[in-house]
Order: structure tokens, then sequence, then C-alpha cells
């Protein structure tokens, strides 16, 4: 193994993974390719999430990813079906990406962006150019992720190691009211293992051993797994992962400082059947995390991180999934972030604006508890010939975030206090040959508070889709299309309401709270396309198509903006440092649109991919000022590749994606990047696979990690090798 140790550069890299995929490609097609397999026939109406995992099993990889149910559905349907932009990421697409951090598993899916600054395992998602303080909705196994800390960089994040998680579901837009509140930019929701996937049929026990070395950053992954079969009607399933990485270096060769770091990550989940028409599923992820952060390329804090998830989900339903299908899902997550001073930093109070130090060994603590309860019910019946999915539910999230440390700590930039987020919602979806109505109405209302402030409001917003199906000749009859309109409410969070005090490092300013923030309003109008078609040049192919147009305009946008003591009305006094001060307000719109592309192609023996996202957006004050959003990402062209090899069991290929500097952004620039995959399955017990990141070791940056002056740029080339070894009986 010491060859894992070679640190390959530049060209001579590239030319040595390309012979080396080569080599493996000359072997492959020496032996038969593999027959095309039968594409999985549209699911039609079919609601019935229990088939999902037979389903996967009967379909090809690739194509059938449209096809699959999303467990974000709340009735029963696939992506492909779907009248919204959804897209959907499986466990043989997540085993392919062999991602360190979460923003890797979402690679190439439509208008989905990631932001993780230096510090690689937190993420803050951004869809559709939305992004922090709740914009869009972080989910794991039902638990709302509402971890908040705030600086320079991004304001939301979460954690989840990509080891532990089986599936992805991404819903664009506020189509998504029915997951919970102020979801105006969409749901993410992150599906972990289970035992039922990871035992076979004839199974009683199981389990599996990874091993993985990464040449970028000289990283190592160790995960163990095992799930149990008590008897047919309870499972369980745990998982152990730990990751060791050193600092990487980007595309020029230079280590980029404080991207090192150590995590220790688990899971166990069970699932009990008390009857054959109900499912009972207790889980709990947590992880201890630890890396530093850094000013000037000086480690200056070390940090460590626990977070711990606890889930509960229940649904029963009649035997035939009629008038009861009820879920019942309750969690709790508790993040708990410790900043520690590595050296002495001068500091300025941020009660009294005067400098002081902050020591060596001075603690700043940040500890977010979310719990939630979220209720649903789906009835299915049928007046006049018309087919009804009536769906009707409430949920509850509270936040209670607590932050302290000495003076002068970063703590300061995230207050203390509780928010609670309810609301209640009816849909129903009408379904009658070739239309299909969705109707719904979502109450929201919300309530924050600290030791001295306090703030309310609520709201109704509304939905509407209309999707139809017009054709019926052969070439046409799976073309669909749809029209939505659509609103979302976001409720301000703690840190743009009640922030207050004086900027406590570098220079210091006032930070002004702004308790009469009033809420975001979602308004999104979308027309998409849905198209799907089996048999088109050979038997058994299939071809999977959604396209979407978007306009979002968001009432009262919130951000933050510089005053002027001297400007009248502003509010903003004479303090200590620079003559200015910082306030979160609100802006008349931010308005965003683009279009949204995915669709693959797959023949068995093959298949080939291609997704596109296209964002725009600015701002405009109350005066009619319009500004560049800052949180647009780049335009996006990713196109997949990949060929199958002796009777499947070796898969080889590659991905090109070409990102779009951002309108208005300083330091971005236009970068391709080419990575390469193979994957082989040498044994039943024995899965080998290989993957290289930026194969050519272009030196770029993200555009949402940079500040106007500052570029934190991303991994050069990273070549990664694993092994998994798997038993059972």
């Amino acid at each position: 193994m010491g060859f894992l140790n070679w640190q390959l550069r530049g060209r001579s890299a590239a030319n040595g993974v390309a012979a080396l995929l080569a080599s493996v490609a000359a072997i492959a097609l020496s032996a038969p390719s593999a027959h095309a397999q039968q594409a999985t026939q549209p699911a039609g109406k079919q609601t019935d999430q229990s088939q999902q995992a037979d389903q996967e099993k009967a379909a090809p990889a690739g194509a059938t990813l449209l096809d699959k149910i999303l467990v974000i559905s709340r009735t029963g349907e696939t992506a492909i079906e779907s009248l919204a932009s959804a897209s959907h990421v499986d466990q043989e697409q997540l085993a392919r990406r062999m991602a360190t951090t979460p923003n890797e598993m979402l690679l190439g899916v439509p208008g989905v962006a990631t932001q993780a600054d230096a510090r690689r395992v937190s993420t803050s998602i951004n869809i559709r150019g939305l992004q922090d303080f709740g914009r869009v909705a972080v989910i794991v196994d039902g638990a709302r992720q509402d971890f908040q800390r705030s600086d320079h960089g991004t304001q939301s994040t979460f954690y989840i190691d990509p080891e532990l998680v089986k599936s992805v579901d991404v819903i664009r837009g506020p189509v998504a009211n029915t997951y919970g509140s102020g979801a105006i930019g969409g749901v993410i929701f992150f599906d972990t293992k289970d035992a039922a996937d990871f035992l076979k049929p004839e199974e009683t026990w199981g389990a599996s051993v990874t091993g993985r070395y990464e040449s970028n950053g000289k990283g190592w992954t160790t995960s163990a797994t095992g799930a149990y079969r008590f008897n047919e009607n309870w499972d369980t399933l745990g998982n152990i992962v730990y990751r060791n990485y050193d600092n990487y270096k980007d595309g020029g060769g230079d280590t980029v400082n404080g991207t090192g770091f150590d995590v220790l990550s688990g899971l166990l989940k069970t699932s009990i059947r008390p009857t054959e028409n109900s499912e009972l599923k207790l889980g709990w992820v947590g992880s201890s995390d630890g890396w530093d952060e850094t000013s000037g390329g000086v480690p200056v804090n070390d940090v460590d991180l626990k977070s711990n998830t606890f889930t509960a989900r229940y649904n029963i339903t009649d035997e035939d999934k009629s008038w009861l299908d009820l879920h019942i899902n309750t969690s709790y997550n508790k993040t708990n972030l410790d900043l520690t001073s590595l050296v002495p930093q001068k500091r300025f109070d941020p009660i009294t604006g005067l400098p002081t130090v902050l020591p060596a060994g001075s603690q700043s603590t940040f500890d977010v508890g979310t719990t939630g309860i979220d209720i649903w019910n789906t009835s299915r019946f049928e007046t006049g010939g018309i087919a009804h999915e009536l769906t009707f539910g409430g949920d509850w999230v509270g936040d209670d975030v607590k932050t302290g440390g000495t003076a002068g700590g970063d703590s300061f930039y995230t207050p203390s206090g509780k928010r609670n987020v309810s609301g209640a919602y009816v849909q129903d979806k009408l379904t009658w040959d070739w239309l299909e109505v969705i109707a719904g109405l979502r109450y929201d209302n919300y309530s924050l508070k600290d030791s001295t402030r306090e703030t309310s409001g609520d709201r109704l917003s509304p939905r509407i889709t209309v999707g139809v199906s017009p054709f019926e000749s052969a070439g046409l009859a799976g073309l669909q299309f749809y029209g939505t309109y659509a609103e979302g409410y976001r409720s301000p969070s703690l840190t743009e309401t009640l922030i207050s005090g004086n900027h406590p490092a570098g220079v210091t300013f006032p930070f002004l709270p702004n308790p009469n923030l009033r809420p975001e309003t979602g308004k999104t109008t979308e027309f998409g396309i849905n198209y799907r078609q089996n048999d088109i040049f050979e038997s058994g192919d299939a071809l999977r198509v959604k396209a979407a147009y978007f306009h979002n305009n968001v009432d009262d946008y919130i951000d933050g903006v510089t005053l002027s003591p001297f400007a009248p009305g502003s509010g903003c006094p004479f303090g200590p440092g620079i003559p200015i001060c910082f306030q979160y307000q609100n802006f008349a719109q931010a308005k965003i649109d683009g279009f949204e592309l995915e669709g693959v192609y797959d023949a068995g023996w093959g298949y080939a991919g291609l997704s596109a996202s296209i964002t725009n957006g600015h701002t405009i004050s109350y005066k009619g000022v319009e500004a560049d959003l800052a949180t647009i990402p780049s335009s996006q062209v990713t196109a997949q590749l990949g060929l199958r090899f002796l009777e499947n069991k070796l898969t080889v290929g590659g991905e090109v994606q070409y990102n779009g500097k951002p309108k208005g952004n300083a330091v971005a620039e236009d970068y391709t990047l080419v990575n390469a995959f193979a994957t082989y399955q040498a044994t039943d017990n024995l899965k080998v696979d290989f993957r290289a990141d930026n194969l050519f070791d272009v030196k770029y940056a993200n555009p949402l990690n940079g500040s106007t002056t500052v570029a934190v740029y991303e991994p050069g080339i990273t070549l990664k090798l694993a092994a998994t070894m798997r038993f059972g009986g």
C-alpha cells in the first residue's frame, strides 16, 4: 500500500489516473458486456412506500433515480411523478461519490450549492440562491437541524457524516410547505441507513468494514456496520465512522490551513413492526468533531463540536392505505460547539467597546437545542371519478439557544434566546385521467424572545399546482407539463432580531437589534416538464428528464446593512471605533429566477446523465435601489457517463462540471472540474472503490466561500481508494 503515499501532482497525476482507468477498461472489455436490464415501469399512481426497496432492487442504476420514491414525499411520489422540482440521490450514487463531507453528496443536484468555508465538516445548504437562518430546511431522519453560529462565514450549518446516509431527497422552492415552517428555499432530507436495506433477505445478521485513504490531506476513513434481525418484525443497525485528515492542498499546490479535521460519528437505529400495517423507527445519530480555525493562516481557535440527534417515527395505516396513513414524528437535536483560544487575541469588549485581550485558553460556547413534532395523515378516496389524496397535519419546532464565554469572544455574535415556530396545513391532490391538481393551504405562527424582548407573527400561505399529460402517442405519452404558484413564510431568527453590542474583533462598531423585523414571504411561480420513456433505442433502456423555470419574489427579504451615524433617522449612535453601525433590516424584495434541468439515460450496459442550473438574483430596497444578491451560486452544468462490465460487477466512468461566475462576485472565476471513478464488486463480500476528484488539479474557489477580498481555495487533485469487506449469515 506504499503507493498511496505518493503525492501525484498536475499533469503527471492526470496521466497516471488515465492510464489506470484505461487498463481497467481494457481488462473489462475482454469480458462480455452486461445485458441491458429492463427499466422499472412508471409507478403511475403507486403510493405504497413499503414497496420502495423492491422497486430499487428491480431497477437498473442511474436512470431510475428519478423513478424512486421520495422519502420526503407525503403521498408516496417518485421524483419523476412529482409536480415540483425534486431530486433523489440513492445509496449507489453516494457510494460512487465517496463523499468525505456533506457537500460532496450533492454533486450535480440542480439548484443546490453548499458553503463550508475552510471548516469542511460544517456545511450550509443553498437552494436557488437562498440559505441561512432556516430558509432551507435541513432534516435528518425527520429532525430539523437548526444549529446557527454567526460570524463572517456561513451562518447556519449542520453535521452529518456521509457514511451514515442511505439517501438524500431535495425539494426546491416553497412547494415544500408541508415539511415545516420557513423553508422558502426548499428542503433537504437525509435518510440514514436501515437494517432492512443492509441485510439480505436470508440473513439474520450482517457486518461490514470499510477502509479508505485519500491522497490530498493524507486522510484515513474507517467505518464498521453491523445489523441484526431478531425476527421478521424487529431489526437493528449500528454504524461507527472515524475520519482523520490533515490540511489539504489547493490546485496551486499551496496548503490551505485550517482544513484538517478528525471526526468520530455513529448511528443506531431499530425498526419495530407491531402489526402488519404499522412501524416504529427509533434512531440516534451523533458526532464528535474537532478542527482548528485560523486567522491569517495561523491557528487561533481549537474547535470541539458534539452533535446528537434522537428521533422516533411511527406510521400506521389501514389495510388498503385508504383513509388511514398516519405519521407521527418526534425529534430532539442538541449541538454543542466550544471554541478555545490557542493564542492571546486583541479584541474589544462588546459592552464597552474598549480594547481588551482574549487570553489563550479562553472559551466561547454555543449550545443549540431543537425539539420537533410533526404529525400528518393522508386519506385516499374517489369522488365522481376523481381520485383524491388528502393530506392534513401540523408541526412545531422549538429552538433554545444558549451562548456564553469570555468578553470579546466569538459567542457575542450569536445571542441567546428561544424561538417557537408552529404550523398546520391541508393539501388535496386530485387526479382525473390526464389532469392533476394540487391545492394546499398552510398556517404559520412564530414567537421569539430573550430576557428583555419578544416578537411574534402569523400568516396563511397558499399553493396551487396544475399538471397535464395531454398526449397518448407512443413517443409523447410520458410527457407532462405543470405550473405552480406557491408561497412560504420565514420568521426572523434570534440573531437577526436580537444581536446587539460592539463588534469585538479587528475594529469595533455597534450592532443594533431590530425587534421590528418583518418575516419574509416567498412567492414562487414555476413552470416545468416531466418526461419518461422506455425502450427508446433498444429493449430495456430508459430516459427520464425533469426541467423547470422558476421566479421567486421574496417580500421583506432580510439582510445585513451598514448604517452611518451621519444619516438622519438611521438610529446609529456615535460609538467607539469606526463611525458605522450594523443591523439586519428588511428589503422590499429579493427577486430570484432561474432554470433547472435533470436528465438521465440508462441502457443497462451504461448510462449518461446531464444536469444544469442557472440562477440570477438581486435585492430591491424600499427606495427602489437594486443590488446583487451575494448568495447567488455558480451556474452549473454537470455531465456524467458510466459503463458497466463483467455482468455489472465493474463500473467505470467520470463527471465533468462547468461552473460559471455569478454576477457581481468580485473574487469568483469560471472553472471546470473533471472527476473519474471505478467500482468493482470483486466477490459477494469484497468491493473496491476508486475515485479521482479534480483530475486536472484546477485551482478554484467556491464563490459562496469568498468575501469581496478573500477566496478560500478548494482541494486540488484528490485520489481516493477504498475496500469494503462484508460478512453475514
